[in-house]
């Protein structure tokens, strides 16, 4: 009798043990599944930034087919600064879920900052995150453009409406290459980081 029942509780460990591996299993195929498919949206992003580098305004400040369709993409109107436009733009035309405007300090939204001022607040900023730069005179952030590759000292990036000083009142799309210390802070809205919490 005392067999039978080192046998069935033997059984029943392995049943137990059986179902939680299985769902470890699951939840690792789910958890796969999600990095997945942020690493595809992330490569989506990529690509359409990476398709817009080389555009410049045509036909006078802050104009021109590409700018126009930036700035349409908002619900602006024509001439005026395009560089949150442009993110805004990539993201809408690659299903990321971010605000839809032309205004910087829409994308500083503080549950999606991952890094702020020197420091890491989630996690290590990835390709497609915004960064965005911080005007003393403004008193607000007040150019954005898109992280490429964060690197130890550098940070490789793609953004609108500069140029080859980084001014952020440019004339087209150009990949850069910025000091960390210049960026305030990085936003991630391709990972849904709201969900994680």
């Amino acid at each position: 009798m005392a067999k039978t029942k080192v046998i069935y509780v033997y059984l029943l460990c392995i049943l137990i043990c059986s179902h939680l591996f299985s769902q470890d299993a699951v939840n690792l195929q789910s958890l796969q599944e999600v990095i997945n498919s942020e690493m595809e949206l992330r490569q989506c992003v990529k690509e359409l930034y990476d398709s817009q580098v080389g555009v410049r305004e045509v036909g006078g400040e802050n104009r021109g087919a590409s700018v126009e369709m930036y700035l349409e993409s908002v619900g602006l109107g024509h001439s005026l600064a395009w560089c949150a436009a442009f993110v805004s733009w990539c993201y809408q035309h690659a299903g990321v879920e971010a605000p839809k405007s032309g205004w910087v300090p829409s994308y500083a939204l503080q549950r999606k900052r991952i890094y702020q001022r020197g420091k890491f607040q989630k996690q290590k900023p990835q390709t497609g995150d915004v960064f965005m730069i911080w005007y003393h005179k403004l008193k607000r952030p007040a150019h954005i453009g898109f992280v490429d590759h964060w690197g130890d000292k550098w940070v490789v990036t793609v953004e609108g409406n500069t140029n080859d000083n980084g001014s952020r009142e440019g004339d087209g799309v150009y990949r850069k290459r910025r000091l960390k210390k210049q960026i305030w802070a990085v936003s991630n809205f391709v990972s849904n980081t709201d969900r994680q919490k």
